[in-house]
């Protein structure tokens, strides 16, 4: 019986997840943590039933607690919450399926404590992945990416020729608004940015996605989970969202991974590995498949995905930076407070006003999110 621990459980991310456990029925949730929805938190609670259960806020972890109190269950709040869910003893692997910089510090007491990472924070990375993944190595722990993208890299690199690596091909859809002008795009509505041609994710992912601001963070990442530099990383879109990545060797030989669009795939292969199981769903046939395309990403319209190069190759705290100012913005767009290119704006003013530290630790990682948000607090 495998043992993992969820953070992020009631996501979209965290519920596939559950669906692979429920669907399996060899895998013991020992602890879940989630943000608002305790109405279904409650219900996984009751179905799984963990050992503890996180709430961020204070007053909904009082809550819950009252609701599940015939439950043998312990209820916590906040960051401390949060780090017992990612320690919980039993546990063997830590899904990390919460979004931002919050997913940091529990990744760390996690892989302390000898926990194995489903990785699907991928600000984890972006902004401390000079800290996570030599910390990693050094406790034993594989940092197992869940991103169908990076998934996708990891298998077609099951080869055991990672040395033989020249570059790694990122696919993307492109988003709803591939192939627009910049101009095009100036009366953006939010509806609009959220309706992704392809996959069914969380509104901050989607809006990334649309801005292609999301393919940037999976550069960076990638080049931590890879060990390779971001020049290495091409990005090809993929309108069919069929290829989900590639490798090509150093003698030019290339290597995808192809599948219908179905997170619950890279999920079940990270709880898994190395071992490949029975997944329900739709298979890709070939014989109605019309065609597989490609094209160059656009990074004059979408230069969000530029800045992400710009940061990658900086390091330091620039790529939080970049993460920070991207996660702010995406908020106040969809709270109508500004308009869609205004996103990428934000990004390159608080990049430009910054001043970069080279290696830094997690406090100084910390202290320049929140300079990030206080600068465009103050300017717009």
């Amino acid at each position: 019986m495998k043992k993992i621990s969820i953070l992020g459980s009631t996501g979209s991310i965290g519920t596939q997840t559950l669906e692979i456990v429920r669907n399996n029925g060899d895998i013991q949730v020992t602890a879940l943590a989630a943000g608002n929805n305790i109405a279904l938190l409650e219900k996984q609670i009751r179905e799984f039933r963990p050992a503890i259960a996180a709430v961020w806020k204070e007053e909904r972890a009082a809550e819950l607690k009252d609701r599940v109190r015939d439950m043998e269950v312990k209820v916590l709040s906040g960051m401390d919450g949060l780090l017992a869910v990612a320690a919980e003893p039993e546990s063997e692997i830590l899904v990390t399926a919460i979004v931002g910089m919050i997913g940091i510090l529990p990744t760390i007491e996690a892989i302390r404590a000898g926990k194995d990472i489903a990785l699907a924070n991928k600000e984890t990375l972006v902004t401390a992945g000079h800290i996570i993944m030599p910390m990693a190595e050094e406790h034993h722990v594989s940092i197992l990416p869940v991103d169908s993208e990076h998934s996708a890299v990891f298998q077609s690199l099951q080869g055991g020729q990672e040395k033989a690596l020249h570059k790694i091909l990122l696919t993307a859809s492109g988003g709803p608004f591939r192939g627009k002008k910049k101009e095009e795009l100036a009366d953006v509505r939010v509806e609009d940015a959220l309706k992704h041609p392809n996959w069914s994710m969380g509104k901050k992912i989607t809006i990334d996605s649309s801005t292609m601001v999301n393919k940037g963070l999976e550069v960076i990442e990638a080049k931590w989970l890879f060990g390779v530099s971001v020049d290495q990383i091409q990005v090809v879109v993929q309108p069919q969202s069929i290829i989900h990545s590639m490798v090509e060797y150093q003698d030019g030989a290339v290597i995808a991974q192809l599948g219908t669009p179905d997170m619950k795939l890279p999920i079940q292969y990270a709880l898994y590995y190395p071992e490949r199981r029975y997944l329900p769903g739709d298979r890709l046939d070939f014989g109605a498949l019309s065609g597989i395309t490609f094209e160059k990403p656009d990074m004059e319209t979408f230069y969000g995905l530029k800045l992400a190069y710009e940061a990658g190759r900086a390091g330091g705290t620039l790529p939080t930076v970049f993460n920070a100012a991207n996660e702010r913005a995406v908020a106040m767009f969809l709270e109508g407070k500004i308009r869609y290119l205004q996103i990428p704006e934000i990004i390159g003013a608080c990049m430009e006003a910054h001043r970069n530290i080279q290696a830094p630790g997690i406090e100084e990682i910390l202290k320049t999110e929140q300079e990030t948000y206080e600068f465009i607090k103050n300017r717009w």
